[in-house]
């Protein structure tokens, strides 16, 4: 404050002196001449976070795939069946008639007349079922089926990773004032032959 009062004092003395000596002819004393000092810059270099930090989910799905294995589809049975006798036909010669005398009609010179009659033995061939293996059960083992089939398996299940996310920042240029501008004044030196 005193500062500025005393180079309004100045800038009133000048005055006064110049339009004295202009006026009344006057020599000047002293001078002064207004002086401008610019204001100082510098560009400062900061960081400014442009994203916040945070968490990001990380998700890889699961991984199937396809195995082929054999199961069983029908498994083993056992039953029984009856297998039926072997047989063969022989064929016998049997009598089937003792022969020897029997009475009988006949008709003989027109006349009906009662005569005894003597028979042969009468034999006949007869067939005969001979079982050579008898009948029998026999037990029966059904093998069991089997099939290949496809199926979905799980090769690597889902996965979740939390990632921590650092916040991010970038570099700024920001002018700043180092030195406000001023202004004043500054004595002008005055030759001697412009003194007088």
């Amino acid at each position: 404050m005193f500062r500025r009062s005393a180079s309004f004092a100045i800038a009133g003395l000048t005055m006064l002196g110049t339009i004295s000596q202009s006026a009344a002819g006057g020599r000047a004393v002293e001078c002064y001449e207004p002086v401008r000092t610019p204001a100082v810059y510098d560009t400062v270099y900061e960081d400014v976070m442009v994203s916040p930090p945070g968490q990001q989910v990380d998700y890889t799905p699961p991984i199937y795939g396809t195995r082929e294995r054999v199961v069983m589809t029908v498994p083993a049975q056992v039953s029984y069946e009856v297998v039926p006798a072997i047989t063969r036909t022989v064929y016998h010669t049997v009598q089937v008639d003792d022969g020897g005398y029997s009475w009988e009609w006949r008709v003989i010179h027109g006349r009906r007349v009662l005569c005894k009659t003597w028979h042969k033995a009468r034999y006949e061939r007869v067939a005969e079922t001979v079982v050579i293996q008898p009948a029998r059960t026999r037990r029966v083992v059904i093998p069991a089926q089997y099939d290949r089939i496809a199926e979905e398996v799980l090769i690597q299940p889902e996965q979740r990773r939390i990632i921590d996310v650092p916040a991010s920042y970038q570099t700024v240029a920001r002018r700043v004032v180092v030195r406000e501008g001023s202004s004043g004044w500054r004595r002008v030196h005055i030759p001697r032959h412009c003194q007088d």
